[in-house]
């Protein structure tokens, strides 16, 4: 039994662990900051039981990155019923930010009126696509609800990455750098696939020079919502020596309708790998998006704290 002045005599002491002193100890764990706007995942594209199941471990990833991260989803394309639209999610956390405000005030608390934005919207999109980015900015004002709207998720280094891991996945390529093994199918040319226009095909060039950086082959980036930019593209990578091609979709995955990636592998007379998905990199991404618009400064993990 204990006493009133610790555990009884032959029990072991557990004593807190001291915080270890100097530049490399160990930081302290980044906590969303108390009454912080509420991140709000925009989700492109069909609604699905699969598009759900896929942004649900987007903002799962975000939260265990943040504690106490108030994340959320809204559709472009939802119902309000099973798929919440962009807008409805918007002034549903209006809602509860004035009534917790309300609450603390009725139990005597000395709390000042909310101000800033309600959220912050993280568009689902690896890269620009303005078509539905005007729709995004659409609904953030159709909702009357202040937030703060941030950039796509790429170009990063970390969607390289991503790229990367499909294509080994696919059996495209291979899956480690640094042991240096060949894969039978591996692809010697790359076709990088976006949506969005010029822009988009731009954008998706700066991390398919990555990607290309990783592989030590050559990457090309195309339009799938152009007619023969696929096939132009798989034409130009052969005619500079590359014999066995490769799709890699630089797309989440909602954006898209899948029949256009089949469509676009036939044309190109070539293997895809699968979209991104809720790969952990896209739930980092977003939740950096988030942070960025906050001013929070994240702590890589593992990194000396000066």
């Amino acid at each position: 039994m204990s006493s009133p002045t610790g555990p009884a005599s032959g029990l072991p002491v557990r004593m807190p662990r001291p915080r270890q002193p100097g530049r490399h100890r160990r930081p302290e764990p980044l906590a969303a900051p108390e009454g912080a706007p509420a991140l709000v995942l925009a989700v492109p594209g069909t609604t699905s039981a699969a598009t759900r199941s896929l942004a649900e471990e987007v903002v799962s990833i975000a939260r265990s990155e943040l504690p106490g991260l108030d994340a959320r989803i809204g559709y472009l394309d939802g119902d309000d019923a099973e798929f919440p639209t962009l807008q409805s999610v918007l002034t549903r956390a209006a809602e509860e930010r004035t009534a917790r405000y309300e609450q603390a005030r009725a139990a005597g608390a000395d709390v000042t009126q909310p101000d800033g934005p309600v959220a912050v919207v993280v568009p689902l999109l690896a890269g620009p696509d303005n078509a539905l980015l005007r729709r995004v900015r659409q609904a953030v004002m159709e909702s009357r609800i202040a937030a703060d709207l941030t950039d796509v998720l790429g170009p990063h280094p970390l969607l390289a990455e991503a790229l990367h891991v499909r294509l080994s996945e696919a059996g495209l390529a291979r899956a480690d750098r640094a042991r240096l093994f060949t894969v039978a199918t591996a692809a010697d040319g790359i076709i990088l696939a976006s949506v969005g226009g010029e822009e988009a095909v731009q954008a998706a060039g700066i991390t398919g020079m990555l990607l290309a950086a990783r592989l030590a082959v050559p990457v090309m980036a195309a339009a799938l919502d152009e007619e023969g930019a696929i096939a132009a593209t798989a034409e130009q990578l052969r005619g500079s020596g590359s014999q066995q091609l490769a799709l890699a979709p630089y797309l989440i995955g909602p954006e898209i309708d899948a029949g256009l990636l089949d469509a676009a592998a036939k044309e190109a007379g070539c293997s895809a790998a699968e979209a991104l998905g809720p790969y952990p990199a896209i739930g980092k991404l977003a939740l950096a998006k988030y942070t960025t618009a906050l001013g929070i400064a994240q702590q890589p993990q593992g990194a000396p704290v000066r």
